[in-house]
């Protein structure tokens, strides 16, 4: 069954009545019940373009989060081919909040790195609902070593609240872990290109976007810090969610607007999770696009376009 948001719950209703209608037509074969099915249908799909047609930030927030949105594992599953896992920091352990490894994007060797935040409860709990740990960001400094000595272009999938608040993860060097994988990603050789799956949060996102270029899907979200976590800070009061998401500015059209986006994929009417097939398809185009863009770079340029880009955010602003 679709899980639905509070702010969905009146497209719940006609959607659930509509089922209803042809569970009732199931089980009694005599009942025609076509018509007013259909009628709920066309009312349901105006219903859910006029709440997906302008969407605010915090209900961004809340379809970025959905519990049914396609993962890291879906995507690493479905875009790429003889995936082979590598696991482990080499020093202290293997973070499953992180998954990378070696695959194939249309039959061209690749290493992918992302965050995955688990699909059931006991996934979610085993994954640590996606924030890593150091060793999360260790592996990926390995991963992305290894994919500049074999020239492999990388492709991160981001999706994380933000790295691991911990007391171990504090012990084990968390903010030097991620410093230490966001110095790798501006240093390596090769195309280095991300995607805002669903969450982009503070450093924990960054470790893995200090890419060549960045897309995000249309309904993502990208920030230095949740609303919640902005709103206990600045209001003492984590129920001003909605007007931290406005004032962070951290939905995909405005991080377009402002530099840090460079493209903006679409998803299905309704977020990505009712149409994971065409979400994943986009996804690959926009990943063949932001290679080819880097097609015939060396090195150096590689790392000189990376490095400016990031120097450049911040050079315009909204109104630009």
């Amino acid at each position: 069954m679709t899980q639905y948001l509070d702010f969905e719950k009146p497209l719940a209703e006609i959607e659930g009545k509509a089922e209803e209608l042809r569970a009732l037509a199931r089980a009694n074969e005599e009942m025609d019940v076509a018509e007013e099915a259909a009628a709920l249908d066309a009312k349901a799909a105006k219903l859910l373009d006029e709440l997906y047609g302008d969407l605010t930030p915090w209900r961004k927030c809340q379809v970025a989060r959905h519990p049914e949105r396609p993962h890291c594992k879906d995507y690493v599953e479905a875009l790429f081919t003889e995936f082979t896992p590598l696991a482990g920091d080499r020093n202290f352990a293997d973070d499953l909040a992180v998954i990378g490894g070696l695959a194939r994007l249309n039959d061209q060797p690749v290493m992918v790195i992302g965050h995955e935040k688990g699909s059931d409860t006991k996934s979610r709990i085993e994954r640590n609902f996606g924030m890593a740990r150091p060793e999360g960001y260790r592996k990926a400094v390995r991963l992305m070593e290894m994919a500049g000595r074999f020239g492999l272009p990388v492709i991160t999938l981001i999706d994380t609240a933000g790295a691991y608040p911990g007391k171990g993860a504090e012990e084990r060097g968390q903010s030097e872990a991620i410093a230490r994988s966001t110095e790798m990603c501006l240093k390596i050789g090769v195309p280095l290109v991300s995607v805002i799956i669903g969450e982009g949060g503070s450093g924990g996102a960054v470790a893995f976007a200090t890419a060549n270029r960045v897309a995000m899907l249309e309904h993502s979200v990208y920030s230095v810090i949740s609303p919640e976590g902005c709103a206990s800070i600045l209001w003492k009061d984590s129920e001003k969610m909605r007007e931290a998401a406005e004032a962070l500015r951290l939905t995909a059209q405005d991080l377009h607007k402002l530099g840090v986006c460079d493209h903006i994929i679409p998803e299905p009417k309704g977020g990505a999770h009712r149409d994971r097939e065409a979400t994943v398809e986009s996804v690959r185009n926009a990943i063949d696009a932001m290679l080819k863009e880097m097609d015939g770079k060396d090195a150096a340029a590689l790392i000189k376009d990376r490095r400016q880009k990031f120097l450049d955010i911040g050079s315009k602003g909204l109104a630009a």
